[in-house]
């Protein structure tokens, strides 16, 4: 038994290779010595002695030495464990092991240092940096968890990592671990303060590009008298001026209304903490001009390029202008940020521009055989109207148009019938989505109208399948807007889509005739919009009603098309008898289970409705329709709804907007409106 024993103990690995050397020099020895014997008898006997000699001393210091080999790789393997277990105490990298609770079992004594020293009470480690709990412990062997923690004012990035140790239960003899949790935690800190402090201290130090215009300067400027002008624009400097300064930032005057600057990150965010104030300084200038000046702000910030920095301040402030002015927005790599936009842009009386885009989609129209003219889904009456004067003006040009609808609602489907029965409009006036797609080619374009927003069309994938996009609405941009257009026309200004295509027609062809039906869907586009000439009506606006009613719009036919019937009528009574007054200036009301063909049209007339109670500023309809929320937000003057609704994902117009939640609990979606509603009162942005 004791023999087995010693056999069983023997060298192995590099080192047993190591001490074989003599013996595999004996061999070829050996074989050299029989080769010599071949050559000389006597010279072959002489190696032999020589050899037999070599082997004997081999095998004595062989034998001899193994033992004491293997006892000084005794001593080495205890010391080196002592001097491996020394290096791991005071390794300057902290270091821990935790148990699968998340325990301290053991620490060196950097890790020790970071935690205060001697350890109190249960050595838990979540009770000193309690964001690495076992929540975030690895579950894999070669997961590995980084993150960065706070404690006693420093920063560390930890580094969490699973080892696995089999069998451990077995060799120790002081701790027994279950089967399933043989591993250990190991936990490095780095301490990242200064690190962190320096990359906060150069990203602090990037510089912001951005551009400052005045919306409205030709139109204060000829308010006020030509002596004072000088004195106007005076002042307006000198507010952008000291603005800027304040923040330690450079102001350049490029054009009269136009300014370029430049700051630090970390004053820019000062701007965003003051919710950029220079928005209503500048409207306090006054001298006697009857509109005050309104300012649009654009600022671009790339963690890359200053050049695509400037490129983002571009990109910015044509989305503020767009979006009716009064505004700043904010462009970086991560997103579009707005401030402010609480004030409706002044509409221009001038229509050159009008006759401009009329030009230019002429041309469009022309070079191209087939039109597609969609809107949004559930279309309604603006959508409707402008689409068919997009067809009268193809038609003009000689140029066949088609309708791009689905599904017909309830509020146009009285005049859609009205155009699919007459004589004069052929069948396929109106074609579906999936006749569209059959129908596109290279000498395509697709024209849309009142809405700026590829997901909101009838059929997004159009947007994909042609070179040629053209956009007409009136609704402020967002960020998702359509960008591969080569002609867009967004005027938020407008009252609706079917003024700016009246504008258009009348610059498409001389004299243009437009038949009695297609004036009625223009003019009743309108009429829906402005809530009967109520809301956003201008100059402009009366009149293109004036030019429709030259072209025999029909006045008590489009007053009956738009009644509703008893049903639809109770449904709107409903809603409003249910209505909250929230926060003293908002109403709120909810429409559910009304049994009526198109509820989210009955909740954008009770939105209306509501507006009429003294005291309230805006008013949030809630109606459940194919297994959505739909919200109608509207307000007259003193609230911005749109930037509301953008805060639940919607959009649209200053005074009238909406929002959809991907669900039918009411209760959930009033409440998710109630906290946007007291946020954004709390912080001023409404």
């Amino acid at each position: 038994m004791k023999k087995k024993e010693k056999q069983s103990v023997r060298l192995k690995g590099q080192l047993r290779v190591y001490m074989q050397w003599p013996a595999v020099m004996s061999i070829l020895l050996i074989a050299m010595n029989i080769w010599i014997y071949r050559l000389d008898r006597k010279a072959g006997m002489l190696m032999c002695l020589f050899v037999v000699i070599y082997i004997v001393i081999v095998g004595v210091m062989y034998f001899y030495n193994k033992s004491l080999v293997m006892k000084d790789l005794v001593e080495f393997a205890a010391q080196y464990g002592i001097v491996q277990n020394t290096l791991l105490k005071k390794l300057a990298v902290p270091y821990a092991l935790l148990l699968e609770d998340g325990k301290l079992m053991w620490m060196n004594d950097q890790f020790r240092e970071i935690l205060g020293g001697k350890l109190k009470g249960e050595n838990v480690l979540s009770r000193y940096i309690p964001e690495l709990n076992r929540s975030i412990f690895p579950k894999e062997e070669n997961q590995t968890v980084e993150m960065e923690v706070y404690y006693k004012d420093k920063e560390y990035r930890a580094e969490l990592r699973k080892v696995p140790v089999e069998g451990f239960s077995n060799s120790e003899q002081l701790l027994e671990m279950p089967e399933e949790k043989e591993y250990f935690i190991a936990v490095y800190l780095s301490d990242v303060t200064e690190l962190n402090t320096a990359l906060r201290q150069n990203e602090e130090q990037r510089l912001v590009a951005g551009l400052i215009y005045i919306d409205n300067y030709d139109e204060v400027i000829d308010s006020v008298e030509e002596v004072r002008q000088s004195l106007l624009v005076a002042l307006i400097d000198r507010k952008i001026n000291q603005y800027i300064a304040r923040l330690d930032g450079i102001v350049k005057k490029m054009e009269t209304d136009k300014y370029f600057i430049v700051m630090k990150k970390q004053c820019f965010k000062e701007l965003e903490a003051d919710r950029f104030s220079l928005l209503e300084d500048v409207k306090s200038v006054n001298i006697g001009n009857n509109i005050p000046a309104t300012l649009s702000i654009g600022l671009g910030l790339s963690q890359t390029a200053y050049v695509q920095s400037y490129t983002y301040a571009r990109a910015a402030i044509d989305l503020a202008l767009a979006r009716g002015g009064d505004q700043a927005v904010i462009k970086d790599s991560s997103g579009i940020t707005y401030y402010g936009g609480k004030r409706e842009q002044t509409s221009k009386n001038t229509r050159v521009k009008a006759r401009v885009k009329a030009e230019a989609l002429r041309e469009f129209i022309t070079v191209n055989d087939t039109i597609l003219v969609m809107g949004h889904k559930m279309m309604d009456m603006d959508c409707l109207g402008a689409a068919i004067g997009i067809y009268r003006a193809a038609a003009a040009l000689e140029k066949k148009a088609h309708i791009v609808v689905d599904n017909i609602s309830a509020s146009v489907r009285i005049m859609y019938e009205e155009f699919v029965n007459h004589p004069n409009y052929p069948d396929d006036m109106f074609v579906t989505s999936g006749e569209a797609k059959e129908m596109i080619d290279d000498s395509s374009m697709v024209i849309v109208v009142d809405t700026n927003r590829p997901k909101m069309t009838e059929c997004p994938e159009l947007l994909t399948m042609t070179k040629t996009v053209v956009v007409f609405d009136h609704h402020r941009q967002s960020s998702d807007n359509i960008e591969s257009a080569l002609l867009s026309y967004i005027e938020p200004y407008a009252s609706s889509a079917c003024e700016m295509v009246s504008e258009v027609l009348q610059y498409i062809v001389d004299d243009v005739k437009i038949p009695a039906m297609e004036a009625n869907s223009l003019y009743a586009g309108i009429m829906i919009d402005t809530n009967n000439f109520l809301n956003k009506t201008g100059v402009r606006t009366f009149e293109a009603a004036a030019f429709l009613r030259r072209c025999g719009a029909d006045i008590p036919f489009i007053r009956k098309i738009l009644r509703d019937d008893l049903k639809s009528y109770q449904a709107k009574a409903r809603i409003i008898s249910g209505a909250e007054v929230y926060m003293d200036d908002f109403a709120i009301a909810t429409g559910e289970n009304l049994k009526i063909e198109s509820p989210t049209i009955i909740g954008a007339q009770a939105a209306n409705e509501l507006l009429d109670i003294d005291g309230i500023k805006a008013t949030f309809v809630l109606t459940v329709y194919n297994g959505r929320i739909y919200v109608s937000a509207r307000s007259i003057d003193e609230i911005n709804v749109q930037v509301i609704m953008e805060r639940l994902g919607g959009g649209g117009h200053m005074n009238a907007s909406g929002a959809q939640f991907d669900h039918t609990d009411l209760d959930e979606a009033v409440a998710d409106l109630k906290k946007v509603l007291t946020e954004m009162k709390e912080k001023g942005d409404i």
